[in-house]
């Protein structure tokens, strides 16, 4: 039996449909960091980048630019390069590498990303350092946290949606190809 172009063409658009929402997200629940921070002028800041524990002996970084493939790495595990402004720390046990910041400049604004180094595609999550003038609080950053953890549960429920979908698809090209398949009687 011959596939037509059409009927394979019904099958894949609505799956690469299904795909498209969730494209950016595939390594989220890997790493959870707060989407944004604030930091006073020559201050300084801490963010807590947690992980999955399969990736504790993995190298991580922190890496500064708007797009992730072009970012320059600042400070790298297990080695910290030295830096009089920039430090890392990895509690391997608890699965949290923590970036701290010192004096925090203007310049300093700009989007960060916790990365961890892995063989394929590196598991990243992009960080927001916005520099204010004002003291700020640290239930900012908590609050924050706690947002990007209810994300990442929206993510895995996104995903299962997602197979439920696939299934439903594939349910239904087996009952069309039953019912199309000729009967001996």
């Amino acid at each position: 039996m011959r596939t037509s172009s059409f009927f394979a063409s019904r099958i894949w658009v609505p799956v690469l449909c299904l795909l498209l929402p969730i494209k950016d997200t595939v390594d989220s629940v890997d790493l959870l960091a707060p989407e944004k921070v604030t930091a006073t002028h020559n201050g300084s800041v801490k963010v807590a980048c947690q992980y999955d524990l399969q990736f504790k002996t993995n190298t991580k970084y922190w890496c500064k630019g708007p797009i992730y493939d072009l970012c320059g790495i600042l400070v790298k595990t297990p080695k910290n390069r030295p830096s009089d402004r920039f430090f890392i720390a990895d509690d391997m046990e608890a699965g949290v590498f923590t970036i701290t910041m010192t004096l925090i400049r203007e310049s300093d604004e700009d989007v960060y990303w916790c990365v961890i180094s892995r063989s394929g595609r590196n598991v990243y999550k992009h960080v927001k350092l916005v520099v204010t003038q004002a003291a700020t609080t640290p239930a900012t950053t908590i609050s924050s946290f706690l947002a990007q953890q209810e994300r990442s549960l929206w993510t895995a429920l996104r995903w299962i949606f997602f197979l439920v979908m696939l299934g439903c698809l594939a349910m239904t090209h087996v009952v069309v190809w039953r019912m199309k398949a000729p009967r001996n009687i």
